[in-house]
């Protein structure tokens, strides 16, 4: 298609051509404009977006200011749409509703009367058709100098009435309310604040240009919301985004105990009650909060937020528990922060504090400024007809015989006295009872108070100075008929941080059963009894770990690779369990031969059964990759033996021993600290044994076992099984790395160790 729109006017047709390219440009960026300027955008000036002008504006004009009676909303959405804004009429009717929330807006522009939606529900709100309005007391500010010449006014969209560009507003709405809008290409996100503070900072502005961000932070702690949850963002990040127009403000319920209970009584801007009890039940129901077991909500009239959460007991830690809530749930809310405001050039920009305060007051200074010379000019008139009067006054008789006599009294009158059009007119209007010298005495006394109006008004016009004081004075005044005090309290507080997994388990005694072929489950207890359970076909008891759910759990498998998992997160020991395999990626299709459990700082003895081991530590065997953490170096063909706890006394004791065995019998006894202490490796040789190839048949070390003075060895071959207590291991004790001595006859072929 080509580029160009060609156009072959007639005779007389003046359409012109335009390229395609050149014609969506225009009528985009056009449509971007509107958008920013007419709709998304709030102007700094009053701090309105236009729907909301229009309808306050609508509003005054109806009569329904703040002593007036309820008028259905439909009335005035009705004249909005008719008169100013031919648009929607539930987008409208959703602004209105949106200025009388006193939840959603700081200072609420309309007064309503019906059902204007709730905090767990903003848009609950009943119909237009249903609810009544009329203005608040804060539409005052915007409203009554507007009949003082202080604003232009512009025709509406079809020319039959018009409406003011901008509202004369006493005070920085822009700051007061906030607002929130998306246009083309921007958006703006204004935090509400308190009016004191902000009018506080604008005095200390019109005494000091020069003030910076820091000092007007004297006076403005911060954004101050409707609700009266905790600002927690640190003072210099809110300096920031002071100073720059853009960041983010954190906010956090207020809470309290009451017995076990933890008692919410204060949310973040625009968090809904529901929302927060549904995020708490979600994760009750997801195991997630084991310390809850109920919460409710109960709010009423007195108490707007009270949420009451339930703890299993009172020994639970309620900061911690807090903390998790605030970082997953919205009981802790960050708003963006975005100052883009159109100025009073009408172009948006991002404005710092600085900025905004300084542009409002120079258009304040304009609205008072107009407003005096408004004031000036009905003074100037009012005079022009008091001179005129006075002058009929000095010679009564002959006015009076002018209009009995002549034709055109006016002319003749203007002629006679030097009057003008505008006087002479007054004289013919007056009645003959305002012809009293009473009368005469009032006209000089209305005189000679607004000549001393008039050149106070002068003085003040033409006086900086004066300009400002009398600035300062209404501001003040505005803060102590309007004003209150600040809400949202500014603290500073740690970062929320959640729940992990291991905060999340509970400290239950557990067994944790592995098998031959490599399937685990935990049982709850420590009085179950592995041999006894149900296992697989082909499939046996191999080891069994007994300790608490929170504990350190690892597996080891034959290469000598460590391996961790969370022991809660094991199937239950009703069934079979699930095999290791599906957790982990061990190599070469190692087995799996041992299991601990244990604290992080529990000692282990690791062996392999070509003789070689070391005491390592529970904590070092831990990893999270799938295909574990290289932790008993075992040479080729051989493989690691299960590793066994030692207890934290016997490791302490200097009698603490190691006994190990080989297959065919041979025992070799010598103390526990001569093994060294290592993270990882192959260790120092326990037993001498000669194999080196491990072939079936050959010589390896089938057990070790670490034991104390008064502990019995038990030696297992087969069926049989021999009993050495301490006495007799006197004839095994030996030098570490011998080859150690040889068992009693009929245990030439040892199967284990184990300890009594």
């Amino acid at each position: 298609m080509d580029d160009e729109i060609q156009s072959s006017p007639s005779e007389g047709d003046a359409s012109e051509s335009m390229s395609l390219a050149t014609y969506t440009e225009r009528a985009y960026l056009d449509y971007s404009m509107y958008v920013i300027n007419d709709r998304a955008l709030p102007h700094i000036a009053d701090g309105l977006k236009p729907v909301q002008r229009r309808i306050i504006y609508a509003m005054s004009e109806l009569g329904l200011n703040n002593q007036a009676k309820y008028a259905k909303s439909a009335r005035t959405v009705g004249d909005v749409l008719g008169k100013f804004h031919p648009h929607g009429d539930s987008a409208c009717y959703e602004a209105m509703v949106l200025m009388a929330q006193s939840f959603s807006f700081r200072y609420p522009m309309v007064d309503g009367q019906g059902n204007w939606g709730a905090p767990d529900d903003p848009k609950s709100f009943a119909a237009m058709r249903y609810t009544e309005a009329r203005l608040s007391r804060y539409a005052e500010l915007l409203l009554s100098e507007a009949k003082q010449g202080t604003v232009d006014y512009s025709p509406n969209f079809d020319g039959s009435v018009k409406e003011p560009k901008l509202l004369p507003a006493q005070a920085p709405f822009v700051l007061l309310n906030g607002s929130t809008g998306i246009a083309v290409g921007m958006a703006t996100d204004i935090p509400p604040h308190n009016l004191n503070e902000v009018v506080s900072a604008c005095i200390h502005l019109l005494d000091s240009p020069k003030a910076t961000t820091a000092d007007l932070m004297t006076h403005i702690k911060g954004p101050d919301y409707p609700t009266e949850a905790q600002v927690i963002t640190p003072v210099a990040d809110i300096q920031a985004l002071y100073e720059s127009g853009r960041g983010s403000i954190k906010a956090r319920a207020v809470y309290h105990r009451e017995g076990p209970e933890v008692v919410i009584t204060a949310l973040p801007h625009q968090v809904s009650p529901a929302k927060v009890l549904e995020q708490v039940a979600q994760q009750m129901n997801a195991k997630k909060l084991p310390m809850l077991v109920d919460l409710r909500d109960e709010s009423d009239h007195e108490n707007p937020t009270r949420l009451v959460f339930v703890p299993r007991s009172n020994r639970i830690d309620y900061d911690r528990l807090m903390s998790h809530l605030f970082a997953t749930t919205d009981l802790e809310r960050s708003y963006r922060v975005n100052l883009n405001i159109i100025g009073l050039d009408h172009r948006p920009e991002v404005k710092g504090l600085v900025g905004i305060l300084k542009e409002w007051l120079k258009y304040r200074l304009d609205v008072v400024t107009r407003r005096l010379n408004f004031r000036l000019e009905k003074i100037n008139d009012r005079l022009h007809i008091l001179d005129g009067l006075l002058i009929a006054y000095l010679d009564l008789d002959e006015v009076i015989r002018i209009i009995r006599e002549e034709d055109e009294p006016r002319v003749a009158l203007m002629k006679r006295f030097g009057l003008s059009e505008i006087q002479a007119n007054a004289i013919l209007d007056l009645r003959l009872r305002n012809l009293a010298k009473l009368e005469e005495m009032k006209l000089r006394g209305e005189k000679d108070e607004l000549e001393t109006e008039k050149a106070g008004l002068e003085k003040t016009l033409g006086s900086k100075t004066r300009m400002q004081s009398l600035i300062k004075k209404e501001l003040l005044a505005v803060a102590a008929d309007y004003g209150d005090d600040r809400r949202t309290p500014l603290m500073e507080a740690e970062e929320s941080q959640a729940f992990s997994e291991e905060d999340l388990m509970t400290n239950d005694p557990i067994t944790v059963v592995l098998s031959t072929k490599g399937w685990v489950r935990a049982a709850k207890g420590h009085d179950v009894k592995p041999h006894e359970l149900n296992y697989r076909t082909g499939d046996e008891f191999s080891q069994a770990a007994k300790g608490r759910s929170n504990d350190v759990l690892v597996f080891l498998d034959s290469d000598g690779r460590s391996y961790n998992a969370a022991a809660h997160t094991l199937p239950s020991a009703r069934g079979q369990g699930e095999p290791l395999s599906g957790r982990f990626k061990a190599k070469n299709d190692a087995r799996f031969v041992g299991v601990l459990m244990g604290n992080a700082d529990a000692k282990v003895l690791l062996v392999s059964n070509a003789g070689f081991g070391f005491v390592g530590t529970l904590s070092e065997m831990v990893t999270k990759n799938k295909a574990g953490k290289a932790c008993l170096s075992v040479p080729s063909g051989g493989y690691a033996l299960p590793p066994l706890l030692i207890d934290p006394a016997l490791h302490a004791s200097d009698d603490a021993q190691v006994a190990a065995v080989t297959n065919q019998g041979r025992l070799l006894v010598f103390a526990l600290k001569d093994l060294p202490e290592l993270a990882r490796g192959k260790g120092n040789k326990l037993l001498n044994v000669p194999s080196a190839d491990f072939k079936s048949g050959e010589e390896e070390l089938v057990g070790a076992v670490a034991l104390g003075e008064k502990d019995e060895l038990l030696v297992h071959a087969g069926q049989r099984h021999l009993r050495l207590k301490s006495k007799d291991l006197e004839n095994y004790i030996g030098e570490r790395a011998r080859r150690g001595r040889k068992l009693p006859r009929g245990f030439q072929k040892v199967e284990r160790l184990s300890v009594e």
